[in-house]
């Protein structure tokens, strides 16, 4: 129970690598309030069952990532539930698999909104309110190795991720001066529902396992683990340090 009573907000935690963030923060005895969209693989009562099952203290958090009302509203009301809040992590994604020439302006402004101005909007709430309690906290984002490496068909969420890594610098510079510790998780190839298609085709599999030195795609309690990792070895008064975790 290293997170004991520890309070953590996820967003885009309905399925693949946010679900097992809210999993394992839970288990290591953290207060979890997990992030879902309407319309998206939770509904209401889904969510309320995965609540149930995580324990206690635990709670959804329905809202779109890309409106600051929603994610105000969100920071809000876990704050009011708990008291506080110690972890956030902008965890919530979205891709479109099309060429740059066919990429659409509407594509563009969705992957943007949720990928880099969610993820900006989210920390920036999160950390106004570890300011105002006094004694730092923790900020994660769940990035991609395409932060770094470009990707055909992947353009715009290539270069969301891109910016979310020097997001991730600013902030982590910035807000050293409140102990407030921010870092990136740059996964690799993770066996998540945004990466079915692939899953489900053996040949493009076989050619992407050629390029994972293990051999296989890691799975998104992998990368949970890492979260978990990232805030556990952190003191309460640590300084922050830009690093990101790239995990092939």
């Amino acid at each position: 129970m290293r997170l004991k009573d520890k309070v953590v907000i996820i967003t885009g935690a309905s399925s693949g690598i946010g679900k097992s963030m809210a999993e394992r923060f839970a288990k290591e005895g953290a207060k979890v309030a997990f992030n879902y969209r309407e319309g998206g693989s939770f509904d209401a009562k889904k969510a309320q069952a995965f609540a149930e099952a995580l324990g206690p203290n635990a709670m959804p958090a329905v809202g779109d990532v890309s409106k600051r009302a929603d994610l105000e509203r969100m920071v809000s009301e876990v704050v009011s539930r708990y008291g506080r809040l110690d972890v956030a992590i902008g965890n919530a994604g979205i891709e479109f698999r099309e060429s740059f020439l066919d990429a659409t302006d509407e594509h563009w402004n969705a992957v943007m909104g949720v990928n880099l101005y969610g993820s900006f909007a989210f920390s920036q709430i999160a950390a106004r309110q570890m300011v105002k309690q006094g004694n730092g906290g923790k900020i994660i984002f769940t990035s991609s190795v395409h932060e770094d490496i470009p990707l055909a068909s992947l353009a715009p969420y290539c270069a969301s991720k891109g910016g979310l890594r020097m997001l991730m610098r600013n902030m982590a510079i910035e807000l050293a001066k409140y102990k407030i510790n921010v870092n990136n998780i740059a996964p690799g190839a993770i066996a998540t529902p945004i990466n079915q298609q692939m899953l489900n085709d053996p040949k493009v599999m076989e050619k992407a396992k050629t390029v994972i030195p293990w051999g296989r795609f890691g799975t998104p309690d992998e990368v949970a683990s890492v979260a978990v990792f990232s805030r556990a070895m952190i003191q309460p008064m640590s300084p922050a340090a830009p690093i990101s975790w790239t995990a092939a």
